[in-house]
């Protein structure tokens, strides 16, 4: 499993789509299609390798307007979009 807890980083070859209820992201190399909701769209696009994964809470959490960085649910979201390729 890629290791997203540095500064993650969306993988090359993406077709990045929006789609109403968040984005629909294809994966030209497995021919594989993947659909993230509007929280998993926001953090994927914060994916610039800029940020590191409580970098990446701390905007979710300002944009949300929440009282406190959501750190593990971002950390999951981290794996998750690692697991399945999308961020490296």
């Amino acid at each position: 499993m890629p290791d997203t807890a540095r500064q993650p980083v969306t993988v090359d070859g993406l077709d990045v789509h929006e789609a109403e209820d968040g984005l629909v992201v294809y994966v030209i190399a497995t021919d594989t299609v993947h659909h993230l909701n509007k929280t998993a769209g926001v953090i994927f696009g914060l994916c610039d390798g800029s940020r590191d994964s409580a970098a990446i809470a701390a905007e979710v959490a300002s944009l949300f307007a929440l009282g406190e960085a959501p750190l593990d649910e971002t950390a999951a979201c981290l794996s998750d979009l690692g697991a399945r390729g999308l961020v490296a």
